[in-house]
């Protein structure tokens, strides 16, 4: 019988001090934890240590958090919580944009941190459904076992995220799901982060399906309560 993988964790904050902290209540977890303090060895090491989810900061000497994120999201689905000394919430967005799947501000209790690694780590990666089972919509077809979508016929490329939420909505064609109802289904019950976090991330699976929030041909916004696929089943 094989062991079970350790899930590994990268932790990559330019503070030597904030490192061993984090460090040392994961490990206390049972998690197997590496560390980085720049940007560049961050990129290095993710790509050598194909970790579970990356602990990153925003401010990081040379190349910055947003932009290590950006470069892990053209190779990875990798999980990322981003870390922030700043409140400003265009910061928050920006994360949240380019496929951070939750953000704590500084300072932080290393308790918190914890509850959140387990959280992510934690959730489903989108529905359960037939191994066979594919959908059919009016110009979409989404392969929820192959975790493939195709466009009136063409391949679209989307996030781990992007797929889960579309694959939750396309669950219960024409149903309103709430921003909690989404959360709970993609990111998981206990997900702990802002509810605008699912606006981020429609915004960018509208774009990836060629869709459009003023006429949309896949998913209506229903405002004030969430949203739902439109389009019509084949």
């Amino acid at each position: 019988m094989s062991p079970v993988r350790t899930e590994r964790i990268l932790v990559v904050d330019d503070e030597e001090r904030i490192r061993s902290l984090v460090g040392s209540y994961l490990r206390a977890e049972g998690f197997e934890v590496a560390e980085s303090g720049s940007g560049e060895d961050a990129l290095v090491r993710a790509r050598d240590l194909h970790p579970d989810l990356v602990v990153l900061d925003v401010r990081l000497p040379g190349i910055d958090g947003f932009e290590v994120l950006r470069e892990l999201r053209k190779r990875s689905d990798v999980y990322v919580i981003m870390l922030t000394a700043r409140t400003e919430e265009v910061d928050k967005l920006v994360g949240l944009s380019v496929g951070a799947d939750d953000y704590l501000t500084k300072p932080f209790s290393p308790r918190e941190l914890v509850a959140r690694v387990k959280a992510v780590l934690r959730r489903g990666r989108g529905p359960d459904r037939a191994e066979d089972e594919a959908l059919r919509f009016e110009g979409l077809t989404i392969h929820p076992a192959l975790r493939e979508v195709a466009r009136d016929g063409e391949p679209v490329q989307l996030t781990t995220l992007e797929f889960d939420l579309l694959a939750a909505l396309a669950s219960a064609p024409k149903r309103v799901f709430t921003r909690r109802q989404l959360l709970e289904r993609v990111w998981g019950w206990d997900f702990f982060g802002d509810e605008r976090v699912v606006d981020v991330h429609i915004r960018n699976l509208r774009k990836a399906i060629g869709d459009s929030a003023d006429d949309p041909s896949f998913i209506g916004t229903v405002r004030g309560v969430g949203y739902k696929l439109v389009a019509e089943p084949r």
